[in-house]
């Protein structure tokens, strides 16, 4: 992919890119868990300092809040002078069901890799012990795997260096009139600010890369709340600098060792450059950058446009994540892709306004009305008066939110069909904050701003109550523990695109949860 970069712009990209700052955060306290039937019990033990530990010892520390960095163990002993290493077991949790999974039995399909575990022999004792990867957690189970019988090791400190992008002192004040919305907007926040890293992360734990549909969701609740445009902006010129094949926008990158573009393409991400892109100039107006990356975000419509069939309609594949949309293995992607096409097409259209490019307005305007015209010919069932999707014309809550972010359907009528896709007891549902985040925007957009905060309130509230101090990759509210990995033990309990809330909390509602602009 070398010769795909673009120097220039990825020059820019680099320039940008943020300082990591560190902060010192030291274990509050040491802890015990044990299951109770399905719940998780957690009691304060004995302080880890006075503890001194034997082979098949353990100890868990908790760092209080959810963490991304690097941990830093003092190790001493009691006894006779050491006389072979100590073997240890470290076991980081981001989440406490995970120290009650074992990495060994992991049997699913994303790479064991991702486990927070490690194994590692200590030579000298007394020491200070920094381990050199980063992690992300609240937990840390120490075990003892062995120790000579002639003495006993000591834990006499243990600190994380913590590190992020986001500076404390920079996020906007909010104030809330009910605890349970300012509680989901601290924990919204923490979200983002431990993906905030080099660039914005999908997760600290797993990807811990960039990704575009974390990107546009990451960079809305930026602007309300650090306002490190300045990041947005680096990572708009990553993605525009490292295309893949005919200039295709890719749907993540990395950073290291050097910036390249990932071999993984979804119809979705490509378009949403074109939306991260509009929603940045709108907060910033920064109308040197969005014409610099208007001829990129352009190429995403043509070539999305090849996709297009001879009724207008986006082709429909059963290629696995050609186009992501949500997590439900079940789900037909083709009419949710449809209403994404004309979703990015709507931005692309207010580009070419602001740019006057008065030529291509009117192409993409041509083409939005064919394919809207064609969405509601062909993807609307006049008997179940919802948009239905693939030839087995699937009915989703995903496809009715795509198309109303679309506006392929608009006022009560969309109002409407919101309301009656609840009641269709086949249609696929929901699975990620990701998508709820999409149909929380929905319902913002058609003027439902009380379904949106009990919604909002139910969903992330959910996983509030189950005690999270940063919002989920996916949580199933009927099956907290589900995984679409085959084993929990690598889901991302820190993941960016479940900071929505503090988007739409700050945006769109006062203090007393009203909508904002409301009399």
């Amino acid at each position: 992919m070398a010769e795909m970069k673009n120097q220039k712009l990825l020059n820019k990209a680099l320039n940008l890119l943020p300082d990591l700052v560190e902060t010192k955060v030291d274990a509050v306290q040491t802890v015990e868990l044990y299951k109770n039937d399905n719940s998780i019990v957690i009691e304060q033990a004995v302080d880890y300092r006075k503890r001194v530990l034997k082979k098949g010892s353990r100890v868990c520390l908790d760092f209080g809040n959810h963490q991304v960095g690097y941990l830093t163990l003092n190790l001493n002993y009691r006894g006779s002078h050491p006389d072979a290493p100590v073997w240890l077991k470290l076991h980081f949790a981001e989440n406490a069901t995970e120290l009650f999974e074992d990495g060994k039995s992991y049997q699913g399909w994303i790479c064991s890799s991702w486990i927070e575990e490690e194994q590692l022999h200590v030579d000298v004792v007394p020491s200070q012990l920094r381990l050199p990867r980063r992690y992300a957690f609240r937990y840390v189970m120490i075990e003892v795997l062995d120790i000579s019988s002639k003495f006993d090791l000591v834990v006499e400190d243990a600190f994380c260096t913590a590190v992020s992008s986001a500076k404390d002192q920079e996020l906007s004040a909010f104030k809330a009139q009910n605890h349970k919305l300012a509680k989901m907007d601290q924990i919204a926040c923490r979200t983002l600010h431990n993906c905030m890293q080099q660039v914005f992360e999908d997760g600290p734990k797993r990807d811990r890369r960039l990704w575009m549909g974390d990107l546009r969701i990451q960079a809305l609740t930026n602007y309300e709340t650090y306002n490190n445009n300045d990041m947005v902006k680096a990572c708009l010129y990553l993605f525009a600098a490292l295309p893949m094949e005919k200039g295709r926008m890719g749907a993540c990158l990395f950073l290291s060792p050097e910036p390249e573009v990932d071999d993984t393409q979804m119809f979705d991400y490509s378009l949403f450059f074109i939306n991260t892109l509009w929603d940045y100039y709108e907060a910033t107006k920064d109308k040197e950058t969005l014409q610099e990356l208007w001829p990129v975000a352009l190429r995403q419509i043509e070539l999305a446009e090849e996709q297009l069939d001879e009724k207008m309609l986006v082709g429909d594949s059963d290629v696995l994540g050609w186009c992501f949309v949500d997590w439900n293995l079940n789900l037909n992607k083709q009419a949710s892709a449809q209403g994404i096409f004309l979703y990015a097409l709507s931005a692309a259209i207010r580009i070419a306004q602001v740019l006057g490019d008065v030529m291509t307005e009117e192409k993409l305007a041509e083409l939005y009305c064919e394919c809207r015209n064609a969405a509601n010919l062909y993807l609307w069932d006049g008997e179940k008066q919802c948009y239905i999707s693939g030839k087995e014309r699937q009915v989703s809550v995903a496809s009715q939110v795509w198309m109303i972010l679309g506006e392929a359907i608009e006022d009560q009528a969309a109002v409407n069909l919101l309301r009656r896709v609840e009641t269709i007891s086949e249609a696929e549902k929901m699975v990620t904050p990701y998508m709820y985040h999409n149909y929380i925007a929905a319902l913002l957009l058609v003027g439902e701003k009380k379904m949106a905060l009990q919604k909002m309130e139910a969903y992330w509230g959910g996983m509030t109550d189950l005690g999270a101090d940063t919002f989920w990759e996916l949580y199933n509210p009927e099956n907290p523990s589900e995984s679409p990995y085959g084993g929990t033990i690598v889901n991302s309990y820190c993941h960016a695109w479940s900071c929505g809330p503090a988007y739409f909390l700050r945006k769109y509602f006062t203090a007393d949860g009203s909508l904002k602009g409301e009399k």
